[in-house]
């Protein structure tokens, strides 16, 4: 097992810096952000009529953008053109970066010289175009800790939707422990031959997961592929096709602090060059016939229609960006974090951090707890509404891992990043700690099925969008709205 302590003296070897100096460092930088976010000095409104750093404790769903995305964005907005077939000037220009950042993708996930990287919209959207394109008749493989984007692709591709392929799907229950767990998969690939394994690098529940080498050795042995749904591990740890022998990975632009709607497939070509077009369009063809269409190969087979070109080169330049941080800085950085928060979690009495394994290693930021005996929704509210703390309540897209984690009814994610501070987790701590002693101070009311501030008076941001929120708001509360 390898330690925090392990981590940063690996960290100050691998610098050449006397022993302790990156540990320093780390401790220290954990007060600040890693890298700077945009929005990362946004104030929100609270009850009290105060305003506060709004503690963005929600990474897991969507990432800030990374000051060095969006002034890229803000670079290469003047030059987009129309991609691939244009002859203009700028369509030339904007081919060039679109390809461009498809290379710095693939690199940035140890992608191998004969892989191919599709630009996606997400990891649901990476994940659906690889379930379409496992050959007839394969057997998929997936646990039931995955969140719905790695589950439900499979599932639906072994039933109605995969009947005419005879594609079929297995979701194996995990077992009490890692090497259980690991165990139970490698009897489960002797018992029939698999052609794909699904697995998630980091769960977005508990931030845990099952070494990705060690099941791609076992798929492997068994003749079956690995797909690593990278949508937590790739920006909080790094992730390498080449190091670990997985076959595909899966990620998202908006969990890599590139909020702008690009994901991406990284993986093994024949599949995807052979497979069913994921769209049907322009762009993925070769030649259009009344009696024929020839597709192209990977990826512009799975890329028909005008590609989300901004969203790329803002992909490419996140990828660059952490690619750029010192070795082991970026995982030191969030270990202290979920250190401090978890062991700030489990001095409060009645607060409950839930795990899905005893053995487990090395997890990412990611930390969801229960509170004994108090709606998840209500203490998300609270602390949004009276500490400006920004969390996730529910079931987080994964309902099979919380019914197993004893959840069913929801919990409560707080998960970190590059731009999150040693702050954000104590005012974390505090506000539960005076939430069971004290209660809230406003009071709550469900609306449409969610917690809210009753006659809630915190002004509006001013933004062009919101004037419709105002008008409703102004006619249920009156004046005092103009406070």
């Amino acid at each position: 097992m390898t330690t925090l302590t392990d981590l940063l003296t690996c960290a100050d070897e691998a610098t050449g810096v006397p022993t302790g100096t990156f540990t320093a460092l780390v401790a220290d930088t954990a007060r600040h952000a890693l890298l700077p976010v945009t929005g990362g000095s946004t104030t929100v409104p609270l009850v009290d009529g105060t305003s506060r750093v709004y503690a963005n404790l929600d990474y897991a769903a969507s990432a800030p953008s990374l000051e060095s995305v969006t002034a890229r964005v803000a670079e290469v907005l003047p030059l987009y053109a129309s991609v691939h077939r244009g002859a203009g000037y700028l369509s030339q220009v904007s081919t060039a970066l679109y390809e461009s950042s498809r290379r710095a993708v693939a690199a940035f996930v140890g992608a191998r010289e004969d892989d191919v990287a599709v630009i996606t919209r997400n990891t649901t959207d990476s994940l659906n175009l690889l379930a379409g394109v496992v050959p007839t008749g394969g057997r998929v493989l997936v646990l039931d800790v995955e969140h719905h984007a790695n589950l439900l692709p499979w599932v639906q591709a072994g039933g109605a939707a995969g009947s005419a392929t005879g594609r079929t799907a297995t979701i194996l229950p995990v077992e009490p422990t890692v090497a259980a767990t690991l165990a139970s998969l490698r009897d489960e690939l002797a018992r029939l031959p698999y052609a794909l394994v699904a697995v998630t690098g980091a769960s977005n529940v508990t931030g845990e997961a099952l070494p990705v080498e060690q099941v791609v050795a076992l798929a492997h042995a068994a003749g079956a592929r690995v797909v690593v749904d990278g949508a937590q591990l790739v920006p909080h740890r790094g992730f390498s096709l080449a190091a670990t022998g997985a076959d595909y990975v899966a990620f998202s632009g908006h969990k890599t602090y590139a909020p702008f709607g690009a994901g991406a497939l990284v993986g093994r070509r024949d599949w995807l060059d052979t497979g069913a077009p994921y769209l049907a369009g322009g762009g993925a063809v070769r030649d259009v016939r009344a009696d024929r269409t020839v597709w192209q190969p990977a990826p512009a087979r799975h890329e028909a229609g005008s590609p989300n070109v901004i969203g790329a080169i803002a992909l490419a330049q996140a990828c660059e960006t952490l690619a750029a941080l010192p070795a082991g800085a970026l995982e030191a950085h969030e270990q202290v974090l979920r250190t401090r928060l978890v062991d700030g979690l489990a001095a409060i009495d009645g607060v409950d951090v839930v795990r899905i394994w005893p053995d487990s290693t090395d997890p990412v930021g990611v930390v969801t707890f229960t509170v004994a005996g108090h709606n998840p929704g209500l203490v998300a509210a609270y602390l949004s509404a009276e500490h400006g703390i920004g969390v996730r309540d529910g079931r987080f897209c994964a309902h099979p891992l919380l019914a197993r984690l004893g959840a069913s009814e929801g919990a409560i994610r707080a998960s970190v990043g590059v731009g999150s501070t040693s702050e954000y987790v104590d005012r974390l701590i505090a506000a539960l700690t005076s939430y069971l002693a004290y209660g809230p101070r406003a009071q709550y009311e469900v609306v449409e099925g969610c917690w809210t501030v009753v006659d809630d008076t915190r002004p509006l941001v001013e933004v062009r969008g919101l004037d419709h929120l105002a008008a409703t708001a102004a006619a249920a509360c009156g004046p005092a709205l103009d406070d």
